[in-house]
């Protein structure tokens, strides 16, 4: 089944930081990737959050627009929007 691409701009990207704004249709996805740096999400709107994981395993997410959590670097998976509505968050990636 294909599903549609989420859309993302980068708004800052210097020395320091990488800040992306994602935005998701319902079922939209980022496809599979590697996070290559520690990065904090800030969602922008409620995300339904379904996080396909290596190996086959999924698990839903859901969480409140102006929610905010941190990941380290090396996390694999695919982000999908599980929800009925669009959803948008903010990624900024630490660099070091």
């Amino acid at each position: 089944m294909s599903r549609p691409q989420a859309t993302h701009e980068v708004l800052v990207d210097d020395a320091k930081v990488r800040v992306t704004r994602w935005d998701f249709a319902p079922g939209a996805e980022t496809g599979w990737h590697r996070h290559g740096m520690d990065y904090v999400v800030t969602t922008l709107t409620p995300c339904a959050f379904l996080l396909e994981e290596p190996g086959g395993g999924s698990r839903r997410v859901d969480m409140e627009a102006g929610a905010t959590y941190r990941r380290d670097e090396g996390v694999e998976h695919n982000v999908v929007n599980a929800g009925a509505a669009p959803m948008s968050f903010v990624e900024t990636e630490l660099k070091n």
